[in-house]
């Protein structure tokens, strides 16, 4: 059993996530940024690669007090779980992410250092999946058994590649901001190799936010590696 999954993610119209030299571009506008915040606060957990928390050292939490507020009277924690994914254990000890604001899950693999581990324990909770790389569906199902069921993922390309190659995805939310970023070597939505066929998704809606589109979508064709 796994939770259900989205990605949540803004985009150039080029279908970029930053620059080449992986510098943080605001692409989203105010109103879309309520918006990722209410799917935040909706979800039991938050999930990114290390490479997002490496750029843009997020912190990962509801910023509306409101929107806090309403969790409690669910009977919820003020912020939803933020998983860490990070094969190596490269995560600094001082990232915001680890801050005392949500309780914190790290996702390393048999390839992590021992003693950096160590270290991270006093300050989250670390579960190990994986030879050299996280066992995701691993991490999927260790997620749902501890009361996990709606996960939402907010980068980077790489994690949501390895989501998407394992399965695990069951919406896409892309906001196209209304620019164009360029660079042959800038990341974009979904990096690795390519899908061959292509996954399949069905458009379930189109929205016009500021002066860019939301866009949803349901993964029809779902590819493993298993």
């Amino acid at each position: 059993m796994k939770p259900f999954v989205f990605i949540n993610i803004a985009s150039s119209v080029d279908g970029k996530i930053s620059d080449e030299n992986r510098r943080q571009i605001k692409i989203s506008c105010e109103e879309d940024f309520r918006r990722v915040d209410r799917l935040r606060a909706e979800s039991d957990a938050i999930m990114v690669g290390i490479g997002t928390v490496l750029a843009d050292n997020p912190r990962l939490t509801v910023k509306s007090e409101e929107l806090r507020r309403w969790r409690i009277k669910q009977g919820k924690p003020e912020n939803p779980i933020r998983v860490v994914v990070d094969s190596r254990c490269r995560i600094p000890l001082n990232a915001k992410v680890l801050n005392n604001d949500a309780k914190t899950i790290v996702a390393v693999s048999k390839l992590a250092d021992k003693s950096k581990v160590e270290e991270l324990k006093e300050r989250a909770e670390v579960v190990c999946f994986g030879e050299s790389r996280v066992d995701l569906v691993a991490l999927m199902n260790y997620l749902y058994e501890i009361g996990i069921r709606k996960v939402m993922v907010e980068g980077g390309a790489t994690l949501n590649y390895g989501l998407l190659r394992e399965g695990l995805v069951d919406e896409i939310y892309v906001y196209y901001g209304n620019m164009i970023i360029g660079g042959a070597k800038a990341p974009t939505v979904v990096d690795g190799c390519s899908f061959s066929p292509p996954l399949e998704l069905e458009l379930i809606s189109v929205e016009k936010i500021g002066k860019g589109v939301l866009t949803r979508w349901r993964v029809i064709s779902r590819r493993s590696s298993r």
